[in-house]
Order: structure tokens, then C-alpha cells, then sequence
């Protein structure tokens, strides 16, 4: 019995197709379904097994090929927005091919890559090529030309691959077969004629005969481009991919903007130098990449409603990735790696964003007191004064946790002052005696009135007041007073405030011993009045003895009580009459 040997199967090839002939590469093929008219098609990449002839002849998806490590075909992709289409420049075709004559490229086949508008030129040669090298060739004499190759602008397939994926060979970038729904061949006046496949097919073959590529100048513009081979991660990979995927469909609705603007930042910053070559961006060359990438992409003048800010748009984000934690790919140290030992201080220094929105929050709790002070309205009440706050759009929340501003417990006239002055240092004074704030678990006062000790300030009034000149609090809106009037102004109604508080403290004081002391008097007339109407001799005794000391207290009168316990005299003190009374 024979062993049969299992290889993987390719795929069912139908030898008779010579369209189908021309894209043999087959794997990691792209497809999508159908759009519906004036919609972006989502191109999806199986990877799993190769496209076959039988599948892409059923026609249920749109499909792509890839290029595999030799191919016999080159192609340039021009989109209908692109600056080098027909209807924008009617001679670029005509440059761009030109600029590829010198390698033996004169012959080509045109046809409409979908109802989008854009063009597919087809470059078939008769003996296959290094991909890579066709593609370093092609782009090295279209840019030589002063020509630009961004997606959606002019694309090369297949595209350079400056970089190599560590561990996973990096694929070519996929294009649509042509033929397919919305795809017609073009003459030479790029007006559509029959097409078929058949028709394809004639076209290929008579440009095929026209193109002699001269392998000797291949070799020449190799050595020629000067390239730097980066390798990359396949972390790395993945994210360029990811960027790609999103930046390259461009706009298909209005609020995409700000999105794309910072993917096509990141990728200009990050990855330029990887992707095309020369040196990383920055400042000038970074803006302007953005915004020609961003005017090259699908949809830009449909939807994009900032057109007329662009410009300023791409500086924004430029500045703002020049200063965020990213950094062009291949720098060893880094923009936060370097090793210097002030760039390790100024972060170790820097503050974090919660300690910037904390800062601002008790700057806001600050200019609304100095405020308060200044029209004389600053509540002395601690309710009072805080709800007076909550009409600054000040949060309940960060009122409570920065109460030492704010607080009659810690508003003194030192700390304020020392909030307003600056160390040298250049942190607060005021803002150092934060630490008390966390003693206090209420907004409200003690019952007892009693302060809490100020620890958070070692310097008197008497030692700070020759500092605060009329300049000291010209940054804090003192309106039209000056700042030494300000600072007395200041001063003197924090002085009010506390006479005013303590005069009330003492206030409460007093009338909460005198309502204790009513309180105790009310009981003991009404034990006395129990003890009146009792009818106990000795408890009636008390209480009259106790009404002599208080009178006009009770409600029974002295002489009804006199009566009273004359009537009740003792038993015992009827025994002791004399002997007379017996008989």
C-alpha cells in the first residue's frame, strides 16, 4: 500500500483564466463586501488561506492581492482628490511617466480603481523582479521627480519597506483587483471604454512588449538611495498598522477632525523617518507634513469643517506632541529616557496634574475670599460663608477640602497675609498650613466656640507687614485700590471679623449659662410646688421655708400657707398640751 505524502494545497487554479494569471500571489489577501453607493468600503485581511480563482470568479466580496518576494507588475494609485488626477492637473500622468522612462517603464495600462473616481496605472514587465527593489526604484525616481507619495495622494504598490518586523516578515501592502464593480479601462483621454477582462488582458500583453526594464539602472538607483534599514518591534508594527488603518480612510463624516489630526501627529512625529526616509520632524517640517497629509486624505473637503484654521490646528498638535512623553522611534535614551541628572530633578520637581488642579482650585477659593474682603461681605459665619463661596461655582467638596482657606478656624490675619506673599522657593506660605485643615471633621464650629491652635504659620503679622508693599497683590485683582491699601483694607476687616466673632462667642457664653441657671430655677419651683401640694407636714415645711428666702415665687400665698400648716399641726406637738386642756 502506497503512503500518500499531504502537502498544503494552494488553491484550485483555473489555468484557462489569464486574467487571473496576472495576481498570483495569493495570501494574506484583503476583502469587503459591497458598499452601498458613495460609501467607504471596509476592507478586511484574511490571513488564514489563500484567495482562490473559483472565489474571486463567484463574486460575493470585493478582493485585493498582495505582492509576494518577486512580481511582474508594478502599480501607482492616484487618488480622486489627489493633486496629480486629470481633473486637477491634466499633465502629471505625463510627468509621472517621465520620471519612470529612465528604468524602462513606458508602456501602461489605466483603468478606474472603483466609482470613487480614482486611477489605477498597471506597469506589467515580462521577467520578474525583486518586489523590494521595484519598489525602491519606482519611488526613488517618482520623488527624485518632486513628486510626493502619501495614501491617498500617489501610492506605490509595491511599497518600499524600509523597516524589517523582528520575528514576523512584513507584508506588502495590498491593492484592489481590477475589473471589479466600478473599475473601466481609460484611454488615452482617461474616458472610460468597454472593458472586460478579456479586454484587461489585450491591454496588459501590448504594454508588457513596450516595457524593457534595464536591470543594470535598477542596480544603480539602488546603490543610489540612501536608505536606513530600521528594525523594528512587533509592537511597534502593530501600532504604525493601527495608525495606518485609521488615518488612511480620511474623513467620512464631519467631527472626525481633532481625531485624525492626532493620529496623522503621531504617525509624521513618530514613525516618518522609518517610513520615508531622512531625518525625524519637528518644528516647521512636523506642521507641514500634517497638513499636507492631512489635505491629501478621502473626505478632507467633503467633511473636514476646519479647513479654514488648518493650519493652526497642525501647530497645536505639534507642540503638543514635542511635548509629551513621545519620541521619534530608534532614539535609545528617549524624551524622558536621558540620563542627565537636571532632566531627572526638573520631573522628579514637576508637578502632577492633580497637584496643578488642586493649585487652581485654591487659587479660585483665594481671589473669591480676596474678594469677599475687599466689599466688606465676608460672612463671619462658617455656614454663611460657605454657602456664600458655592455662588463663586466653587464645589462643596473642594471648599471642604481646602476649608484652611476659607474657615473661621483658620482665616487668621498671619495666614492670609502669607498666603498672598511667595517664598523664594516660589511655593505658598498659606498653602503650607494646608496640614491643619485635616483636624477639623465639620464645616461648622465647635458648641464651646473654642479655636483650634494656628500651627501653620511661624512668622508674625508684625514681621511680614514691611514686606507687602503697594506691589504685593497687583496680580490678585485688588481693583481700584492700591496694594498697601489693599493689604490694610484687608487687614482691618479681618481684625472686625474677629472682635465681631469674639464678642458673639462670649454672647453665646453668657446666655448659655443663664439659660442653664433658668433651667435649674424651674426645676426647683416646680419641686417646691410638688412639695406645697404634697399635704406632707415636713415637705410643706421645706417648701415655705424655701418661699420666705424666694417670695412671690410660688403660687400659693405666704398667708394661705400659714393656715395651712396651723391646721396641720403634729400629733405629737397636741400631746405636749397642758394637763388643763386633758380634763
Amino acid at each position: 500500500m502506497s503512503t500518500i505524502s499531504f502537502s498544503p494545497s494552494r488553491y484550485v487554479q483555473e489555468w484557462s483564466d489569464e486574467f487571473l494569471a496576472l495576481f498570483p500571489h495569493r495570501y494574506d489577501y484583503i476583502w469587503a463586501e459591497h458598499p452601498n453607493p458613495s460609501t467607504k468600503v471596509e476592507w478586511k485581511t484574511e490571513t488564514r488561506h489563500p484567495l482562490s480563482d473559483r472565489v474571486i470568479h463567484q463574486g460575493s466580496y470585493l478582493y485585493g492581492v498582495r505582492f509576494g518576494a518577486e512580481t511582474c507588475y508594478c502599480l501607482l494609485d492616484i487618488d480622486a482628490g489627489s493633486p496629480y488626477h486629470p481633473n486637477h492637473d491634466p499633465f502629471a500622468i505625463s510627468r509621472i511617466i517621465a520620471a519612470l522612462e529612465p528604468l524602462g517603464l513606458v508602456g501602461y495600462l489605466i483603468c478606474t480603481s472603483s466609482y470613487s473616481g480614482g486611477l489605477h496605472l498597471y506597469f506589467p514587465f515580462s521577467k520578474a523582479q525583486s518586489s523590494w527593489q521595484i519598489a525602491i526604484a519606482i519611488t526613488t525616481l517618482l520623488e527624485n521627480a518632486g513628486f510626493k507619495l502619501n495614501p491617498g495622494q500617489l501610492e506605490a504598490f509595491p511599497n518600499p519597506r524600509p523597516y524589517i518586523v523582528e520575528g514576523a516578515p512584513s507584508l506588502f501592502n495590498a491593492h484592489r483587483l481590477p475589473m471589479q464593480t466600478g473599475s473601466y479601462l481609460l484611454n488615452s483621454d482617461f474616458q472610460p471604454i468597454w472593458s472586460n477582462q478579456q479586454v484587461f488582458v489585450q491591454q496588459w500583453n501590448f504594454a508588457q512588449d513596450r516595457n524593457d526594464l534595464d536591470v543594470k539602472l535598477l542596480k544603480q538607483i539602488l546603490k543610489q538611495a540612501k536608505r536606513n534599514l530600521f528594525r523594528i518591534s512587533g509592537k511597534a508594527d502593530k501600532f504604525v498598522n493601527d495608525l495606518n488603518a485609521e488615518i488612511e480612510l480620511g474623513w467620512t463624516g464631519s467631527g472626525q477632525t481633532n481625531r485624525l489630526l492626532g493620529r496623522i501627529t503621531m504617525r509624521s512625529y513618530i514613525f516618518h523617518h522609518v517610513l520615508s526616509s531622512g531625518k525625524p520632524l519637528e518644528g516647521t517640517a512636523l506642521i507641514e507634513d500634517i497638513i499636507e497629509t492631512a489635505r491629501a486624505l478621502p473626505g478632507y473637503q467633503e467633511w473636514c469643517q476646519h479647513q479654514h484654521e488648518i493650519e493652526h490646528r497642525a501647530e497645536e498638535w505639534a507642540k503638543c506632541i514635542e511635548s509629551s512623553h513621545y519620541f521619534h522611534y530608534g532614539d535609545q535614551k528617549g524624551k524622558f529616557k536621558a540620563t542627565s541628572e537636571e532632566l531627572k530633578k526638573a520631573i522628579e520637581q514637576a508637578p502632577t496634574w492633580n497637584q496643578q488642579r488642586s493649585e487652581r482650585t485654591r487659587e479660585r477659593i483665594r481671589s473669591a475670599i480676596a474678594n469677599l474682603l475687599e466689599t466688606g461681605s465676608l460672612p463671619s459665619n462658617a455656614t454663611a460663608r460657605f454657602k456664600t463661596l458655592l455662588g463663586y461655582k466653587i464645589g462643596g467638596g473642594s471648599l471642604y477640602r481646602h476649608r484652611d482657606l476659607w474657615h473661621p478656624n483658620y482665616l487668621t490675619e498671619d495666614k492670609f497675609s502669607l498666603g498672598n506673599a511667595v517664598r523664594e522657593d516660589g511655593q505658598s506660605d498659606y498653602a503650607g498650613g494646608a496640614s491643619d485643615c485635616h483636624s477639623l471633621t465639620s464645616l461648622l464650629p465647635s458648641l464651646d466656640g473654642n479655636d483650634l491652635p494656628a500651627n501653620g504659620s511661624s512668622d508674625s503679622l508684625a514681621e511680614i507687614q514691611p514686606e507687602l508693599d503697594g506691589n504685593a497683590l497687583s496680580e490678585e485683582g485688588s481693583g481700584s485700590l492700591g496694594g498697601a491699601q489693599f493689604v490694610q483694607q484687608t487687614l482691618a476687616d479681618i481684625q472686625a471679623h474677629q472682635a465681631a466673632r469674639q464678642e458673639a462667642s462670649q454672647i453665646a457664653g453668657q446666655r448659655q449659662q443663664q439659660i442653664k441657671r433658668e433651667a435649674s430655677n424651674a426645676k426647683l419651683i416646680a419641686r417646691m410646688q410638688q412639695f406645697l401640694a404634697s399635704g406632707d407636714p415636713i415637705l410643706m415645711a421645706e417648701a415655705l421655708a424655701w418661699a420666705e428666702i424666694n417670695p412671690r415665687v410660688l403660687n400659693v400665698s405666704m398667708q394661705l400657707l400659714q393656715n395651712d400648716l396651723q391646721d396641720s399641726t403634729p400629733l405629737e406637738d397636741q400631746n405636749r398640751s397642758s394637763p388643763s386642756d386633758m380634763g
